[in-house]
């Protein structure tokens, strides 16, 4: 079966300094993955590079079976490959609402816009029952709530997630795992960033380790790591595996 996305040798980075280092993955039609490893070694600089945000120097990205390898990101996004970027990357004086109608703003979009932001809003409640604040005024998890109903609204064909519980306390990290899950379920692949393997597994069909801008190991939920595994694989010992 022909990969959703087809991610081979890529390299890339920013400048003179290249994150990247040849680089392969891929991801089936029904099917949702994970990458973790240690921060700085290249995660965020795939996404970015999957979205045309950042320019690949080598390698080719393909898309449902059609080579998007430097295309513009409008390009990326029309397609359908949706990235929610790590961080706060809202407009603080927009309201909820008007954040989320403007999320569907290309012209695949549109079509179905406002079934898909009732489906948001039945995803997240806290976003409809807030939806004439400004985005400045949500807390982290509830920013973090927009974002990805944002994404959601751009109607996705594969979504990708950087670090959606980052900084999250427990109960909002779980609360945020169970919306990404009905997501899934819907029939959305996922690309997911996380460092929490657990976390990872209960969301996905594989993981990718990524170190050193390469992927070193890949790991199904059948070859899960223990904890002491997991220890080595954070500590400078996963491309031994």
């Amino acid at each position: 079966m022909m990969p959703l996305l087809d991610v081979r040798d890529v390299q890339a980075g920013y400048g003179d300094m290249r994150v990247l280092h040849g680089l392969s993955l891929h991801i089936g039609p029904q099917e949702s993955i994970g990458l973790f490893g240690p921060n700085g070694h290249g995660k965020t600089t795939l996404l970015k590079t999957i979205s045309s945000l950042v320019r690949p120097t080598a390698g080719s990205i393909t898309f449902d079976g059609t080579d998007i390898t430097g295309r513009k990101p409008p390009a990326i996004v029309e397609a359908g490959l949706i990235h929610a970027p790590q961080g706060n990357t809202l407009f603080g004086n927009m309201r909820i609402a008007e954040t989320l109608e403007l999320a569907a703003f290309s012209k695949r979009a549109s079509t179905g816009a406002q079934r898909r932001l009732d489906d948001v809003y039945a995803l997240f409640p806290r976003l409809a029952e807030r939806k004439t604040q400004l985005a400045k005024t949500l807390s982290g998890g509830e920013r973090q709530m927009l974002s990805i109903g944002c994404a959601l609204m751009c109607a996705p064909r594969l979504l990708m997630l950087d670090e959606p519980t980052l900084g999250l306390s427990p109960r909002l990290k779980e609360e945020l795992g169970a919306a990404i899950g009905e997501i899934s379920k819907s029939g959305v692949p996922l690309i997911v960033v996380e460092q929490d393997i657990e976390f990872l597994l209960s969301l996905t069909d594989r993981l990718y380790l990524v170190e050193h801008g390469v992927v070193v190991r890949e790991i199904d939920r059948a070859s899960a790591p223990d904890h002491e595994e997991v220890m080595r694989l954070y500590f400078g010992e996963g491309g031994t595996h």
